[in-house]
């Protein structure tokens, strides 16, 4: 069975991105913060037939992050996609956000991010396969003065997808974001439509892949 991994997993995109996939026949390890919270999401497509579990991980802990691919590779012999879909976002401007806020929301909006493209890259990279697929935002293309630590991480999702694309193109791996322009409500039509961007920028014909589907 294919192994679908989300690190951050939500009650919104995150879900409805896991429940595309698994619909397509993969088992789903869902990660976040609170086990509790992530257990709730895997019984909920547990409920549906879908094979699912949950995992605990702290997104801006590089290495919590390595641990968490390290454990589903150990436990399921590969990972056929990871999702990166954690975020955390503070409502503050250059002058108000303390500089140890800033640098742990960027621990989580992009250092978790390299972290797990790191850990799970010489797995893809010697099967040859995989997709590593990151949510990105709208405020990477105009970042807002007032949500200063999540502009600058989106940018930095965007850009990871970008500049590695063409490399890992060569190699099998798919490294692609879809870049969501809205704010998304869990269950509503846009969650499921971010969902099918990524299923589409996973299923993609190698040689129509694309690094970037936005959306909003």
């Amino acid at each position: 069975m294919k192994i679908f991994l989300s690190i951050g997993a939500g009650p919104g995109m995150g879900l409805e991105t896991a429940e595309r996939f698994a619909r397509e026949g993969y088992r789903i390890v869902l990660s976040a913060r609170s086990l509790d919270k992530v257990k709730a999401l895997a019984h909920d497509l547990q409920a549906k037939g879908y094979a699912a579990e949950a995992r605990a991980v702290e997104a801006g802990n590089a290495a919590s992050v390595a641990s968490l691919v390290q454990g589903v590779l150990k436990d399921h012999g590969k990972i056929d996609v990871l999702h990166y879909n954690a975020a955390a976002l503070h409502k503050d401007t250059v002058l108000s956000q303390p500089i140890e806020t800033f640098n742990t929301d960027l621990a989580v909006n992009i250092g978790g991010a390299l972290a797990s493209i790191q850990t799970v890259l010489p797995s893809m990279t010697k099967q040859a396969s995989g997709s590593i697929l990151l949510t990105g935002g709208g405020f990477g293309l105009c970042p807002p003065p007032d949500f200063l630590s999540i502009g600058i991480g989106k940018a930095g999702i965007r850009a990871l997808a970008n500049g590695l694309f063409e490399d890992f193109k060569s190699k099998g791996v798919h490294i692609a974001t879809v870049t969501v322009c809205m704010f998304v409500d869990p269950g509503s039509k846009d969650a499921r439509a971010v969902a099918e961007h990524f299923w589409t920028l996973h299923s993609q014909p190698k040689t129509d892949w694309t690094w970037e589907i936005q959306h909003g």
